[in-house]
């Protein structure tokens, strides 16, 4: 990531707006703004391989021929939306996999779906990214993710609709087809009885 060319173009975006860089609450601004990004969009750097290789430490799973589901919820994560640079926030990942021989040591999946979150993203496709990179790190093709979470595009700007949720789900392999797998990742509110 060129932290310099980002500094740069704070500076012109300050100037832009109107604000003095040079005034002492914004002094650093460029450089501070410039190191956060290459905090938060870590991920960038990263295609959905190398994260799955980075964060693939599996197991031996204990039972072979168990089709029991791994579940792991309530995985915070925050993102930033491509359309506008705008924060996603109170963002909840939940993910369930069957194993095939192995299985994630539990720290990498939210390890994972944390690094997936830290690229300019759609919350559509980082629930896709999550998935694919579970499949390929668990090798298995059976994977559900579901995501909630508010975008302040949404709820900052535009309509600001401040109570406003976007939820986001997918499914691979025996997920697509069962709905009792599907709604061990599902919200509450998201599940129909009756």
């Amino acid at each position: 990531m060129d932290t310099k060319a980002i500094e740069r173009h704070v500076l012109g975006i300050l100037e832009a707006i109107g604000e003095d860089p040079n005034r002492e609450g914004l002094r650093e601004t460029p450089r501070r703004v410039a190191k956060m990004l290459e905090e938060v969009l870590e991920g960038t750097a990263y295609s959905n391989q190398d994260i799955a290789k980075m964060f693939g430490k599996t197991f031996t799973n204990e039972y072979p021929g168990s089709d029991n589901a791994v579940v792991m919820k309530d995985i915070t994560v925050f993102s930033y939306c491509e359309h506008h640079l705008a924060l996603m926030y109170d963002m909840t990942v939940n993910v369930a996999y069957i194993p095939h021989g192995k299985v994630l040591g539990l720290s990498k999946i939210a390890r994972i779906c944390d690094m997936a979150a830290k690229r300019l993203q759609l919350q559509e496709r980082l629930c896709q990214d999550i998935a694919e990179i579970i499949s390929e790190a668990a090798e298995t093709p059976d994977v559900g993710v579901a995501i909630s979470g508010c975008h302040s595009c949404m709820t900052a700007r535009g309509i600001r609709n401040a109570s406003s949720k976007t939820v986001t789900t997918t499914f691979f392999g025996e997920f697509k087809n069962n709905s009792e797998l599907r709604d061990l990742v599902k919200f509450e509110d998201m599940k129909v009885t009756g």
